[in-house]
């Protein structure tokens, strides 16, 4: 699935004008994309079923349904509703499984995006990313790539132990392994970030089938190009997707870049 599209939210005092590309895709080896992503203004994300999990494509995909139900189009949201929906998801996800059902069993997904949201009359309009699992938020930002979200898996917990370099982490047989996702454990724990929105900014949101193939300086190369589409017609989505598949595509890979300016 490919998806080029540009939305403006109206504001009592301003405009919030996006502008985004989305491309989701099963890769070279899977033979099922459990990745589901929802842009849609004014949430962005990309949930990924858990591999080898029971209904992974189909856990991700309920919680693109219960956003959707949750959360008002073209309109700004709130940090409560955009909780609400992550632990909403998560009792939706858990009724997949059955009473019996453990470890492998269990039905699963990551849950990584952004949503602009109105935190109030003292805080004002807002970005809020929020991730459970080892998909990923990044921000763009005067050329630099950044990742804003935490992986919550294995590896990255030997990092911030200092048991193991990033390096190695990229190759560690644990490197699947994750310790937070959607419909796991009865209360989900969501990360979450609030970003005034401010001038111009961009986001990249991304399952782990990308940046298994791309490390981040390849990544920050595409966005560098700064372009809309290129000679094939081909989105910047479009082209990390493309650039992941001809590393090996080894899982489902799915991109989502937005770029948003508030005035």
């Amino acid at each position: 699935m490919t998806l080029n599209q540009q939305s403006t939210i109206e504001l009592s005092t301003a405009t919030a004008r996006l502008s985004f590309s989305v491309r989701t895709d099963v890769g070279s080896v899977r033979k099922v994309n459990e990745d589901s992503v929802l842009a849609q203004s004014p949430v962005f994300f990309v949930a990924d079923g858990m591999g080898g999990h029971a209904h992974g494509d189909v856990a991700s995909q309920t919680v693109l349904r219960v956003f959707d139900e949750h959360i008002a189009r073209d309109l700004p949201s709130t940090p409560e509703r955009i909780l609400d929906a992550i632990h909403s998801s998560n009792d939706a996800v858990r009724d997949l499984s059955a009473a019996d059902d453990y470890g492998t069993a269990v039905s699963g997904t990551t849950l990584a995006g952004i949503a602009f949201v109105d935190a109030g009359d003292d805080v004002g309009y807002h970005w809020m990313a929020f991730n459970v699992g080892d998909s990923r938020v990044y921000t763009w930002t005067d050329g630099v790539l950044t990742q804003l979200s935490v992986d919550h898996s294995a590896v990255q917990e030997m990092v911030d132990a200092g048991l193991i370099s990033r390096e190695d982490a990229e190759k560690h047989p644990e490197r699947n392994v994750i310790t937070r996702a959607i419909g796991a454990d009865e209360f989900v724990d969501a990360d979450v970030w609030l970003l005034p929105a401010l001038g111009e900014q961009s986001f990249l949101i991304c399952s782990d089938g990308l940046t298994k193939e791309l490390d981040d300086a390849a990544i920050a190369r595409v966005l560098a190009m700064d372009i809309r589409l290129d000679g094939d017609g081909r989105s910047c989505a479009d082209i990390l997707v493309d650039e992941a598949i001809e590393h090996g595509g080894r899982d489902n890979v799915s991109v989502i870049y937005v770029e948003s300016t508030f005035d």
